[in-house]
């Protein structure tokens, strides 16, 4: 089985192993895509997520239209799997020459027993990443000089602690680990400050706000720990579900709100504060010609822009939401595994079958799409010529930086796109694949490849 999928039917009790329950966001060889269903949301409208095997069209209200998107800003810190709090970067300035500045080795990359999944986070001139075998690394933003690493793995366990992730907050690093630990180290020195031991595995990536680190384990159980002290000051449970996506997903923080993603398809708004259930609501629908999408799980980060929650579930509801509510604005039948991305006018989502959606933010309608696929499928597999099978990329983003449209895919490759049009503009080869959405910092973007490689575009 390849890195694209793995699936666990059935975990029973092995769901407390870091490995068991992950899946891949779409099956290999381009089996159990959904279709989605061709519909456009007219305003404060909810489309049926029950039309089937069909595409989204664009609005024809929309045709010939143009759409405002701000102007770039300086991404002078990168502390969150998102970029910020919110998980919305919104557009930054980086990687205006798109060429390579230079390529660092920092760990362990994937292989059958560990996974690179933790998105890279950047601060104080360091870029601070976590290898397939949960080692954090620190290293010069500038250079990629090596400046410190600590491996999270407890003595005396054996590799395969999945899942996990880094934060920066208060001149300490978070790192949330596949070995039911939350550990806080120096930034500057890379001391270790403190652990405190959880009893599942962490499959999320933190969150850190105020005196308070968010983080979501493999449980549906979000934690919220003291930034000082390591104390649990609470947590809450969902719903159980054990399949899930290998991504490393995070909470996303407003004021004194914190909004969850689970794999059952639940996105929780809580009090950042008490742990005090606030609303909660379930992006779900049930596919007839796919039982993947019976995997719910909510593997993006949701993004909170001016007042709008908004996710996107694995098995097809796109939906942007009311912070203080939860009621939605519109929703619409997308299927995906990576953040959405509001910017001015228009939310940017890519779907699981590699097709990228640009919608307008205020009713939902569509501006355009775009098979990100078209002309990339590879015959794979096969006996003696018979019984070949047609892959396809997993993408990873999208990213607005310098007035590109930025995303990363599992043949190597950081593709640009014209954010108005959708038509590509470069391609820069990465060297290896990767499958975590890149990082804006100083004006260098940060690509982490599965080998474990960093990679600096200047």
């Amino acid at each position: 089985m390849t890195r694209v999928l793995k699936v666990a039917l059935l975990c029973g009790v092995a769901v407390t192993l870091a490995s068991c329950s992950t899946v891949r966001s779409a099956l290999p060889f381009g089996l159990g895509g959904d279709k989605e269903p061709q519909a456009t949301a007219s305003e404060g409208q909810r489309i049926s997520v029950l039309e089937f095997e069909q595409q989204l069209a664009p609005s024809p209200a929309l045709s010939g239209r143009d759409f405002f998107i701000p102007g770039p800003q300086a991404a002078v810190a990168w502390t969150q799997p998102g970029g910020n709090v919110e998980n919305a970067p919104e557009h930054v300035i980086a990687a205006a020459d798109f060429t390579v500045a230079w390529r660092r080795n920092v760990g362990a990359g994937s292989s059958r027993n560990q996974q690179v999944m933790a998105p890279v986070v950047a601060d104080n001139g360091r870029v601070f990443v976590l290898d397939g075998e949960s080692t954090v690394s620190a290293v010069d933003a500038g250079t990629g000089a090596p400046a410190w690493k600590v491996n999270v793995r407890p003595e005396g366990k054996e590799r395969g602690g999945f899942g996990g992730g880094v934060a920066v907050g208060g001149g300490k690093v978070f790192v949330a680990s596949g070995y039911r630990t939350m550990t806080a180290i120096d930034q500057a020195s890379g001391a270790v400050l403190w652990t405190s031991p959880v009893d599942v595995p962490i499959h999320g990536a933190p969150t850190v706000a105020g005196n308070r680190v968010f983080v979501v384990d493999v449980e549906n159980q979000i934690f919220a720990f003291d930034t000082t002290t390591g104390r649990q000051d609470w947590s809450f449970r969902g719903i159980p579900e054990p399949a899930r996506i290998m991504r490393a997903s995070s909470p996303a923080v407003v004021g004194d709100t914190v909004i969850a993603p689970f794999s059952s398809g639940e996105v929780v708004a809580l009090r950042a504060s008490t742990g005090q259930t606030l609303w909660s609501q379930t992006l779900s629908r049930t596919s007839r010609t796919s039982a993947l999408s019976e995997i719910r799980d909510i593997a993006g980060r949701p993004v909170v822009s001016r007042g709008v929650v908004y996710a996107v579930g694995h098995s097809g509801v796109l939906s942007a939401m009311d912070i203080r509510s939860g009621q939605p604005k519109w929703q619409l039948p997308v299927a995906g595994v990576n953040a959405p991305l509001p910017v001015g006018d228009v939310v940017y989502v890519v779907s699981k079958n590699g097709e990228l959606t640009v919608i307008n933010r205020d009713n939902g309608q569509v501006y355009w799409t775009r098979d990100l696929n078209e002309g990339r499928g590879r015959k794979e597999g096969g006996f003696l010529g018979m019984f070949d099978r047609t892959v396809y990329p997993e993408w990873s983003g999208p990213l607005m930086a310098s007035n590109r449209l930025l995303l990363v895919n599992s043949e190597g490759e950081l593709v640009a796109l014209d954010p108005k049009t959708g038509a590509q503009t470069a391609t820069l080869r990465l060297g290896a694949a990767a499958y975590v959405a890149p990082a804006a910092y100083n004006g260098s973007l940060f690509v982490l490849t599965d080998k474990g490689e960093l990679v600096s575009i200047r």
